[in-house]
C-alpha cells in the first residue's frame, strides 16, 4: 500500500504543479478574477491533500483499514472536489456549461474530510 500511496501522491502533486502553472501563466489573462481565484484554490487543495498522501505512506505499514480509507477518500475527494472546480472555473473560456458539476463539489469535499477523519482513527489506533 505505502508504494500506491506513493505514487498516487506523485501524480497528485505533479499535475497540481502543472495546473498552478498553467493557471498562472496560460489562464491568466483568459479567466476572470473570480474564475482564477477558484482554479488557484482546486490547485491548493491538490497540494494539501498530496502532502496527506504522502504522510499516509508513514502509516501504512500498520495496513489498518482507516489508512485503506483515508487513501481512498483523499484520492477520490481530489478528482471530485479540484476536478470539478478545475472544470467550473474554465466554463466560460470553453464555451461549455459545467454547472451541473456543482454538485460534485461538495462530495468531494466531504470525502476530503472523511480521508482526514480516518487518518486520525488510523492515528488513535495505532499508538
Amino acid at each position: 500500500m505505502n508504494k500506491k500511496i506513493i505514487i498516487t501522491a506523485a501524480i497528485l502533486g505533479l499535475t497540481a504543479v502543472i495546473f498552478g502553472a498553467f493557471g498562472a501563466h496560460a489562464l491568466k489573462e483568459s479567466l476572470s478574477a473570480s474564475e482564477l481565484d477558484a482554479w488557484k484554490t482546486a490547485v491548493s487543495y491538490q497540494f494539501y491533500h498530496t502532502l496527506a498522501l504522502l504522510f499516509l505512506s508513514n502509516f501504512s505499514k500498520y495496513r489498518s483499514r482507516a489508512i485503506i480509507a483515508a487513501y481512498w477518500a483523499f484520492t477520490f475527494g481530489v478528482f471530485l472536489f479540484c476536478g470539478s472546480i478545475y472544470l467550473l472555473s474554465l466554463d466560460s473560456l470553453m464555451g461549455q456549461d459545467f454547472s451541473f458539476l456543482g454538485p460534485i463539489t461538495p462530495i468531494g469535499g466531504l470525502l476530503m474530510i472523511l480521508g482526514w477523519v480516518f487518518m486520525l482513527l488510523a492515528a488513535l489506533k495505532n499508538k
